[in-house]
């Protein structure tokens, strides 16, 4: 005999974008593997230089990755090496996009690559917890519901399984090079978190209780 429902239900909670985050690449190939990270670690300190010019804390500089591997020509043979360092950039300043991407291709040139721009929210917990909130909502709604249509009532809660997804970041394509301009627009746009909350209800198999009448 079933002892109960399982039902889940979803939510969300939207605000505007309070932080953006840049995800440069610097690369460099070269005849070999300390030449390559020499070069990438030269051109990491011009971007670096650059950006701290425009007011960027070195707190909101991050290396994400740094890659060497081996270029093959002909007949497998290596014909070279490349080095690169991910830096993802950071600010509050939602406007400040072209200015810092141009800021660093005049740094280094061809050598930077965009891997993609970023709009998030810094501290989400308040839309943790109405996306939370309205997740538990939707799902004893649903739950009641279903309880009604079968003739059912609930009881207790015996489970509660919580899952959040804050959004796919938003891509951006690389530059190809040479100067940029200064007034690239973007649109920081609403940030949406949302939450998934599956719940499980005993039913409540109690006979009903029904008023004495009136003398």
């Amino acid at each position: 005999m079933d002892s109960g429902i399982t039902v889940t239900g979803t939510g969300q909670a939207q605000a505007p974008a309070d932080l953006l985050r840049i995800h440069l690449n610097i690369g460099r190939d070269a005849a070999d593997v300390s030449a390559a990270v020499e070069a990438v670690a030269e051109q990491t300190e011009a971007v670096t230089a650059a950006l701290s010019g425009q007011g960027v804390a070195a707190a909101d500089l991050r290396t994400s990755a740094v890659n060497v591997y081996p270029h093959y020509g002909e007949s497998m043979q290596i014909a070279g090496y490349r080095a690169s360092h991910s830096l993802t950039v950071s600010t509050a300043d939602l406007t400040g996009f072209g200015r810092l991407l141009k800021v660093a291709i005049d740094a280094i040139g061809n050598d930077l690559g965009l891997d993609q721009l970023t709009f998030d929210i810094a501290d989400k917990s308040p839309l943790v917890e109405q996306a939370r909130q309205s997740a538990f909502t939707d799902a004893r709604q649903r739950a009641e519901h279903l309880a009604e249509l079968s003739g059912r009532r609930l009881s207790r809660i015996e489970s509660v399984v919580e899952t959040r997804d804050y959004g796919p970041p938003v891509p951006m394509a690389s530059p190809s090079g040479g100067r940029a301009s200064a007034d690239i627009a973007v649109a920081p746009g609403q940030q949406t978190v949302e939450s998934s909350v599956t719940v499980r209800w005993a039913w409540d198999d109690s006979p009903s209780v029904r008023p004495t009448p009136a003398p």
